[in-house]
């Protein structure tokens, strides 16, 4: 009974040792050299790293696509990716390094992290150049059209919004706030002249693009002043620079019994000539 013990200790022993072997042994070192973002444009991931034995090799970015860096064995690996190809919407994005040796041994690297440019887009329709420069100048001269009701009277107005700064955080293809200054005039109205300073946060939600409240500080320089709170609906995109949005606002002052109106609105944001912070 004892020798029966003592072989079945041995084979227990021996298959662990061979056990840390083999891990030992299918261990791939991986060492980054680099790993940055491309200025210019079509923006571009660019990786390139070695190995400390001769291998194929994966990159991995955020834990699901998948893409093939070196097919043969080798121990210098390189790969460049289009961003505007990845379909991202994150200030950062992660990704791993997955090499396998000659048995097929599969050695995984730590997760590394990626911050992308402040301001950039990511998408598979990103136009640049001259178009999008004359379509953002384009964006910023375009007025909103609104509509306004108080008590009994109805009128139109036009107004324009310019962001000012803007905020980024999370998202890439939207900031996470900014502030704005605003302008409207008023057709028919004794107080024709608006303008409102205030910051709006951006809430970027599925099936649309965007849900943004707001809170602003409005005058019409005449002694109507007050505050103004909003919600406002970004519903689609057009070439991927502006984004079409509708708004209803109410205006109320701090004196006066609170006097106030409301205010629906759509015209297109971009934050095209903004500050980005």
């Amino acid at each position: 009974m004892h020798l029966i013990k003592t072989i079945l200790f041995s084979l227990i022993i021996a298959v662990q040792i061979n056990a840390q072997t083999d891990t030992t042994t299918s261990a791939v070192e991986i060492f980054i050299i680099d790993s940055y973002i491309t200025p210019e444009i079509p923006n571009k991931f660019v990786l390139s790293f070695f190995t400390g034995d001769s291998s194929t090799s994966k990159l991995v970015i955020m834990d699901k696509k998948i893409f093939d860096v070196s097919k043969t064995l080798s121990e210098n690996h390189k790969i460049e990716l289009e961003l505007n190809k990845l379909n991202l919407d994150s200030a950062m994005f992660k990704y791993v390094v997955v090499a396998y040796d000659r048995k097929g041994h599969e050695t995984r690297s730590e997760v590394y992290h990626v911050e992308l440019p402040q301001g950039l887009i990511i998408s598979d329709e990103q136009d640049v150049g001259i178009f999008r420069i004359c379509l953002g100048g384009i964006v910023f001269a375009i007025p909103s059209p609104a509509y306004l009701w108080f008590n009994n009277e109805h009128h139109w107005s036009i107004s324009k919004e310019i962001p000012l700064f803007s905020f980024y955080s999370v998202g890439y293809n939207y900031p996470s706030g900014y502030l704005g200054v605003e302008y409207s005039y008023v057709f028919d109205s004794e107080r024709k002249n608006f303008l409102r300073v205030g910051y709006k946060h951006i809430i970027q939600v599925p099936e649309i693009k965007y849900i943004s409240p707001g809170l602003n500080y409005f005058t019409d320089f005449s002694g109507y002043n007050g505050l103004s709170a909003e919600l406002s609906i970004g519903l689609f995109q057009i070439q991927n620079v502006f984004t079409f949005y509708t708004r209803y606002r109410y205006n109320f002052q701090l004196q006066n019994n609170g006097t106030g109106f409301h205010e629906f609105s759509i015209g297109l944001f971009s934050n095209f000539f903004s500050l980005n912070l």
